[in-house]
């Protein structure tokens, strides 16, 4: 019997072999060859005694694939990430597994594409440069930027980012992610959400971060911070006057608390709930001059879209190599 030999794919490997704009393109085209997000299995939480796996298993387009994840709250004191994981990739048709991914690096890549995917039809209705309000400067939040640049390059400038922040002092920004860094309660933090095209929240925070009445009309706003019910980044005022996107609306009824608890306090529907394949295909059209909100929670096929996209980016390059 043949031994099976696994390649390992790190973190560096992972960011040089799909770029944010290549990842944030297999997502759309994923939806749009007809990949179904209701079909995807539900995300498993197992309880431990420091935190919770997430255990994130998902089949499409050839391939099988399951995330194994760790969220430790108290790590961020340990100097260590809040959510580390791996990621095993199967051929669907043999199962036999083919790589071993940092899954991570994986997360860090996907969550902003699945976002800027999502919100693409509005942002591509205009051509003036744009304005960002990014709560949270760690991975997520600079990563939003990163990604949104590289997929706008040669249709819209950025404008101005702003990072808002609990702490101003303590946030050490990556080289591609420059921008002003001001503190929560600060008029600069209130002044940046109401001159925003787009805000971005990428924050563990379990109640709204900001006052929606300073949204503009027009404004888009992004939630990735959490994926379970009882918290929330955005208050249910703006739910109520947003286009509501999600990854897929049974998941958003069951672990995303910016939605469930907008409906629960009676200015959101879930009927209104547009699911994110629907808005990338174009089969909800979207106003553009209405405010919309991408409600993100995180999806396994996700990250099975983009872990195909590294593993056959991984065997191009090795082919070449020889």
């Amino acid at each position: 019997m043949k031994a099976v030999q696994l390649n390992f794919i790190t973190e560096a490997e992972v960011r040089s072999l799909v770029g944010p704009a290549e990842a944030t393109a297999a997502i759309v085209n994923a939806l749009v060859a007809g990949l179904d997000p209701a079909a995807d299995s539900a995300r498993g939480i197992v309880p431990l005694t420091q935190g919770q796996f997430l255990i994130m298993p998902a089949e499409a387009a050839g391939y099988a694939g399951v995330k194994v994840a760790t969220v430790a709250p108290n790590n961020p004191s340990r100097g260590l990430p809040r959510i580390q994981a791996l990621y095993l990739i199967f051929d669907a048709q043999t199962l036999t597994p083919e790589a071993v991914l940092d899954g991570t690096a994986l997360t860090t890549l996907r969550t902003p594409a699945v976002s800027i995917a999502g919100i693409l039809p509005v942002l591509s209705k205009r051509s003036s440069p744009l304005r960002l309000a990014v709560f949270g400067a760690g991975q997520q939040g600079a990563g939003h930027v990163e990604t949104l640049t590289e997929v706008m390059e040669g249709q819209r400038d950025i404008e101005s980012v702003t990072y808002i922040v609990r702490h101003p002092d303590r946030v050490s920004l990556p080289p591609f992610a420059g921008g002003d860094v001001v503190a929560i309660e600060s008029p600069a933090a209130a002044a940046a959400v109401a001159a925003a095209d787009v805000i971005v929240c990428a924050t563990s925070a379990s109640d709204p971060l900001f006052d929606s009445s300073l949204v503009r009309a027009d404004a888009i706003v992004v939630a990735v911070g959490s994926h379970e019910p009882h918290v929330r980044e955005v208050d249910a005022a703006f739910c109520g006057r947003a286009q509501v996107i999600v990854e897929d609306v049974p998941t958003a009824l069951r672990e995303s608390g910016d939605v469930i608890m907008a409906i629960a306090e009676g200015t959101l529907a879930a009927e209104d709930l547009i699911p994110m394949k629907d808005a990338v295909t174009g089969a909800v059209p979207l106003d553009p001059d209405r405010p919309v909100l991408f409600k993100s929670s995180g999806m396994s096929w996700e990250d099975l879209v983009i872990a195909k996209a590294v593993v056959q980016a991984s065997a191009t390059a090795n082919a070449v190599a020889r």
